[in-house]
Formats: structure tokens, sequence, C-alpha cells
């Protein structure tokens, strides 16, 4: 059973920097796909970005901008920097897991195998 668990959130103020981690443990196959999604209050969750070892890196919406996603194999984990925090970035922040004997796509948040639990990003004054 896959296991995905987040770290790293907290509050900051507008401008600061923060990286998300997220261990993806109990990734069987060779091709996996991790995303970050993110759900502000009162919004849908929407995709931020995603790595996948078939695909590459995906960014959604404007975030490559400031964020940049990036994985560590050795420590089973996917980190998402994110720059110049904005009052608007303030959300529940997930990562997701699809693993796959092939090729591992980075698909929608209902379409993802694996959902981490979140963690909360505040970025306040």
């Amino acid at each position: 059973q896959v296991q995905l668990v987040e770290s790293g959130g907290g509050l900051v103020q507008p401008g600061d920097s923060l990286r998300l981690s997220c261990v993806a443990e109990g990734i069987t196959y060779d091709h996996v796909a991790i995303g970050w999604f993110r759900q502000a209050p009162g919004k849908e969750r929407e995709g931020v970005s995603c790595i996948s070892t078939s695909e590459g890196t995906t960014y959604y919406s404007d975030f490559a901008g400031r964020f940049a996603i990036s994985r560590d194999n050795a420590k089973n984990t996917v980190y998402l920097q994110m720059n110049s925090l904005k009052l608007e970035d303030t959300a529940v922040y997930y990562c997701a897991a699809t693993e796959a004997l092939i090729r591992a796509r980075c698909l929608s948040w209902n379409r993802m195998d694996y959902r981490g639990k979140g963690i909360l990003v505040t970025v306040s004054s």
C-alpha cells in the first residue's frame, strides 16, 4: 500500500519561500508520477505541478514562474519549492501519486491512485 506524507507547511509572510516535501512509501513500480495539488478556502482543488518518470515535469496554470517541483529518488521524496509567496497561495497542499508498469501519467486529482492528507500553508502579513 502506497502512503504519501506531506510536510513543510506553515505560516509565512508574503514574499517568503517555503519548501514542501512529499514522501512516498510503498511504491513498487518503476514508473511513478507524483503531483502537487492545492485547495484554497472556498475554492476548488487545483493542480499545481507534477513530476513523472515517464513524462518529466508539468506545471499547471502559471505556477512555473514561482514554484518548482523536484524529486530525490534515493529518499522517495518529491519537493515543491514555493517562492515569492502571495496571500492567495494560502491553501491546503496535497500530493498525489500514480504508478505504472510502463508509463505513469500526471492525472487529475480524482484519477491519481494515491493521495496524501494535505498540509496547510498560510501566507499572511
